[in-house]
């Protein structure tokens, strides 16, 4: 199987027929300054060396070396090949608050953001368990269902935004409940949910929803992301969401009700600091769960070809230069002549 990393860049290769278009109107346009001096025929004998072909000749290994340069850009990768793989560890639920509060800047570069790195780097830093990731903000959808592959969760967690879920709010207890039936079948005692939100809470009940998870042996843990003072949150164009009233709508961390959760939920509230985010330190705490034997099927990783391309595009150049532009005449000859 082949992929393209930056697919964008073939996009060089629609210059092709131009090229051709372009030379064919200039030969035709010089043909036809030729014929003013003469016959076509006559002409002709008075420059022998001129050749017809030649010309088309070189447009053609340079528009090889431009398709071929191009396809280089664009990074053909190879090797991503299904795999059988065996683990021990845990399954990871993370549900991320993708409501428009998420946007309030009172991290940096905002709050999703900001939890996107964390969650980021912790996948980088995973050997042996299973993650999966969930979006909520009105309701609550599996972005990613439980898996070891680890590339693929890097590829969903970049596509998250405040529009991955359309409708508004912060319905915290569906996330769990969502969770909850998002993880493989094999796993037992060694499942774990970690929700990542402001904890405006506005649609459910969260409490009741990791009490049923605890029940099933599924601990709740909580990440705090906000500040008690409050943050606007942006509108776009340098505007301020605002209330029906014309407010500016400032949103807070709801400390309080992130504890109840991970009180209920048998597990743990941590508040999220900038610099120390505070998932590895959960993550530790999932770690002392036991273990569970899993089979996961993931992607290998891929090997970059472009280099052979941009040889392949060097040699097609090179042939360029060699040929020459009139019959019987290339560089090997005019070096033997001096």
């Amino acid at each position: 199987m082949i992929q393209f990393a930056q697919i964008e860049y073939l996009a060089i290769i629609l210059v092709i027929p131009f090229l051709f278009l372009f030379y064919g109107f200039t030969r035709r346009a010089r043909r036809k300054r030729l014929e003013k001096f003469g016959e076509r025929a006559l002409v002709e004998k008075l420059i022998p060396d001129a050749s017809r072909s030649r010309g088309w000749i070189k447009i053609t290994l340079w528009s090889l070396a431009i398709f071929f340069f191009a396809v280089g850009l664009s990074r053909p990768q190879l090797g991503a090949r299904l795999k059988e793989v065996e683990t021990t560890g845990v399954e990871i639920m993370i549900a991320l608050d993708v409501s428009n509060s998420m946007l309030a800047e009172d991290y940096t570069p905002n709050r999703l953001d900001r939890a996107k790195l964390a969650i980021s780097r912790l996948v980088d830093k995973m050997k042996q368990d299973r993650i999966g990731l969930i979006v909520f903000a009105g309701k609550a959808f599996v972005q990613l269902p439980i898996t070891a592959d680890y590339i693929s969760a890097k590829i969903f967690l970049n596509s998250i935004s405040t529009n991955s879920v359309p409708v508004q709010g912060t319905a915290m207890g569906d996330a769990i409940l969502t969770a909850v039936k998002g993880f493989s079948l094999e796993s037992s005692n060694s499942r774990a949910i970690v929700i990542i939100t402001d904890g405006e809470n506005h649609e459910d009940d969260p409490v009741q929803a990791a009490k049923e998870a605890q029940a099933l042996g599924i601990p709740v843990f909580t990440i705090g992301i906000g500040t008690e003072a409050g943050k606007p949150i942006p509108a776009g164009n340098g505007e301020l969401l605002k209330d029906k009233d014309g407010n500016i709508v400032v949103t807070k961390l709801d400390e309080k009700t992130l504890s109840e959760v991970a009180q209920a939920g048998g597990g743990a509230y941590v508040r999220a600091g900038n610099s120390d985010f505070g998932l590895e330190a959960i993550v530790n705490q999932i770690h002392n769960m036991d273990k569970q034997q899993y089979k996961s099927v993931v992607f290998e990783d891929f090997d970059e070809q472009y280099m052979y391309f941009f040889a392949i595009a060097l040699l097609f150049l090179l042939l360029e230069f060699l040929v020459g532009e009139k019959r019987g005449r290339n560089l090997f000859k005019s070096i033997r002549r001096r």
